[in-house]
């Protein structure tokens, strides 16, 4: 509790900074409600306006919350949510922020992801962004390659770059926590990308394994994988061909992640890492609504912007 106690104090009062005269809402469910007592036990000691709510966890990654948790999210100055299932693609999150609230989700957060992602230095991450998003805004073009075999090319079209630092002092902004990755919604993309890293439901793949996916015009037409591909045709009986959406291109900098360790959370934040996403993408600058969000990582990515290589941060 000790452990969870002092990542807690990190993520309020560093990533969040919380205030006396604040209100913080604590989103929670059955399957992760001690990492949810601890936060609520710091936001207590430093706001007599602190509150935890306790849901049932979601079905998948980026379904909606309880009406009564979105309802506690937007009528809060800060929130933070570890969940079972992620809550960052949500309207619900989205309304939150666009209500003023800071808020930080922890999807998929275990107590060892969360002792050891929130002990970092969040001022070298946010400097880490600032460098990898100096180096690719602007850029048309962004071609991402790997040994495993990826060649896929972005277009960026008018989308704007994201940076999640983990600092989220400003009304309106969120992060993700563990944090550290810079990120964007491509407008298009074309060619294959194959994980090597880590995915839902697989968690780590094992060495030589691999997942493979054919994307064209922005869509993803191929999916080596048979649970992931039953995943994304379940979401399509609902949203139609949206599921198939190429969603996100985002670059990880923590560089206080050395290695990966099977949560998407933490590894898709790894220094020198690249990770690419299916589905919905509304809540990051995209346009495309769905109730899934699913990341792959990928391991030794080379990145060029409009053809030039950029420096990734090394762990």
């Amino acid at each position: 509790m000790s452990e969870l106690h002092a990542a807690s104090e990190t993520a309020i009062r560093q990533c969040l900074a919380l205030e006396s005269d604040e209100s913080c809402a604590i989103i929670t469910d059955d399957k992760r409600e001690p990492i949810g007592e601890a936060l609520y036990e710091v936001a207590r000691d430093i706001t007599d306006d602190a509150a935890i709510v306790r849901y049932p966890p979601g079905e998948t990654h980026g379904s909606e919350p309880p009406a009564p948790v979105a309802a506690a999210m937007a009528g809060a100055d800060v929130v933070l949510a570890p969940t079972t299932k992620s809550l960052s693609h949500t309207r619900a999150r989205t309304e939150a922020n666009e209500a003023g609230a800071r808020v930080a989700t922890l999807p998929g957060i275990t107590e060892a992801v969360f002792t050891t992602g929130l002990d970092a230095d969040y001022d070298s991450i946010a400097a880490h962004c600032e460098d990898v998003r100096t180096q690719v805004a602007g850029a048309d073009e962004i071609r991402v390659t790997t040994p495993a075999g990826t060649d896929i090319t972005f277009g960026i079209g008018d989308r704007e770059w994201l940076s999640d630092t983990g600092i989220v002092h400003e009304p309106g902004q969120m992060s993700n926590l563990p944090a550290g990755e810079v990120f964007v919604s491509p407008e298009t993309a074309t060619g294959t990308f194959v994980v090597d890293g880590t995915m839902r439901p697989h968690g780590l793949l094992e060495d030589g394994q691999t997942l493979t996916f054919e994307v064209e015009d922005g869509f993803v037409t191929h999916i080596s994988d048979d649970e992931i591909r039953e995943t994304v045709e379940g979401a399509a009986e609902d949203v139609g061909d949206a599921a198939y959406n190429l969603a996100e291109l985002g670059i990880g900098t923590n560089v206080a992640v050395t290695e990966l360790v099977g949560s998407v959370l933490l590894d898709e934040k790894a220094a020198g890492t690249v990770h690419i996403a299916i589905g919905d993408n509304a809540g990051i600058g995209g346009e495309t609504e769905a109730p899934i969000h699913l990341d792959g990582i990928l391991r030794e990515p080379t990145v060029y912007a409009d053809g030039n290589p950029i420096d990734l941060p090394d762990a």
